[in-house]
């Protein structure tokens, strides 16, 4: 289905129309081979509270941005490549049904649709997009992924020290590696995570002690006892009184979303190609 897409005029209009959508503030999504498999609106958990994402999916990368104008402007575009994502299915809980985890090296969470059909059916569709690539390239699919994020209003107190209570004052942070929610004190020391960034990230102390353990291993000879953790880091950096904004998702300030009714996502299949050349065939019987 995707193949017989790739040079067809519906698939070049729908790629053009998500990227006016998106105006200057995302970047060119028109890709020699790229077709667009399907578009929707998901919800999806931020660090403050779940928030409606379009999204829109591609033989080839996964792209959201922060719904400005129903159906009519984006912005704060995300490119994920499909290479580096594995989906995790998600059990319901109370409010929070029909989910997954959708997991990259460099940023993992959650989103949920409106019923469990369309979960299936946004699965069914990345699922067999990432095989496909991974068939084409060869590839391996990665190994390791980043922590997803515990929501903040999961945790009225330190998850690391168990007493820290979190205020206007004592903010809450989040440890890049487990996904905690951790107080500053108890997220005072920085480790370069590999696949998430080149500089040293916040995490809490307890990743922090098995992390040291971990290249301390790496670096003794096999013969040898590995050495005990390192109590002071060069990377200390973070103090305990910052605001947390380092630790926000890019895209979890927007609140001018408007409640709008939803719509079924929708997914480009051979059948809307049919009824398209159908509808060409019979406009050049007119002329």
């Amino acid at each position: 289905m995707v193949d017989r897409l790739v040079n067809s005029e519906a698939n070049a209009r729908r790629i053009a129309m998500v990227e006016n959508c998106f105006g200057s503030s995302g970047q060119p999504l028109a890709e020699q081979g790229r077709v667009l498999v399907g578009e929707g609106v998901l919800t999806k958990m931020c660090r403050k509270k779940p928030k409606a994402r379009q999204f829109f999916l591609f033989n080839d990368i996964l792209v959201y941005g922060n719904i400005v104008i129903n159906k009519k402007k984006y912005n704060k575009q995300h490119v994920i490549p499909l290479e580096e994502v594995k989906l995790e299915s998600l059990k319901d809980e109370g409010q929070y049904r029909n989910g997954w985890l959708i997991r990259t090296a460099s940023k993992s969470f959650a989103v949920y649709a409106a019923t469990a059909t369309e979960k299936e059916e946004w699965m069914a569709h990345i699922e067999k997009c990432i095989e496909d690539l991974l068939k084409k390239s060869g590839k391996q699919p990665p190994s390791e992924h980043a922590a997803v994020w515990v929501p903040d209003n999961e945790a009225a107190i330190c998850m690391h020290c168990k007493k820290t209570q979190f205020t206007v004052l004592n903010r809450r942070h989040h440890c890049r590696k487990c996904g905690s929610v951790v107080c500053g004190p108890c997220s005072s020391k920085r480790f370069v995570l590999r696949g998430q960034s080149d500089k040293p990230l916040r995490v809490c102390l307890q990743c922090y002690d098995g992390l040291n353990r971990d290249k301390a291993r790496a670096h003794q000879p096999p013969a040898q006892a590995p050495a005990a953790p390192s109590v002071k880091s060069v990377a200390d950096a973070a103090g305990s009184g910052g605001d947390s904004s380092q630790d926000d998702d890019s895209d979890d300030d927007d609140e001018r979303v408007a409640e709008e009714k939803h719509d079924e996502p929708k997914f480009y299949s051979d059948g809307e190609k049919t009824e398209e050349n159908s509808s060409n065939n019979n406009h050049s019987s007119k002329e």
